[in-house]
């Protein structure tokens, strides 16, 4: 009998759920992946048995600092003390 082939884009580790009910990821997944330490990671339950991790990103990440000289033009530093007070 042959052992299954595994998919070589696809790094398999194996962990084990605590008695905490954590489980520590393999590093090599969360670098194929693109998962740093700090970002947020949704759970969702694809079946018995089988998770889903999915990195969530604030779309807003992408458009900060996108428009050279909107603070300048919009004053944000003044805005910005007011929120202060």
């Amino acid at each position: 009998m042959t052992a299954p082939a595994k998919d070589e884009g696809c790094p398999i580790g194996r962990t084990r759920v605590s008695r905490k009910n954590q489980v520590t990821l393999p590093v090599a997944a969360l670098r194929a992946a693109h998962v740093e330490p700090g970002d947020a990671v949704r759970v969702e339950v694809v079946g018995d048995g089988i998770f889903r991790l999915v990195r969530e990103r604030d779309p807003l990440d992408e458009l900060i600092g996108s428009a050279p000289g909107l603070a300048a033009a919009t004053d944000l530093d003044r805005l910005r003390d007011e929120w202060a007070r």
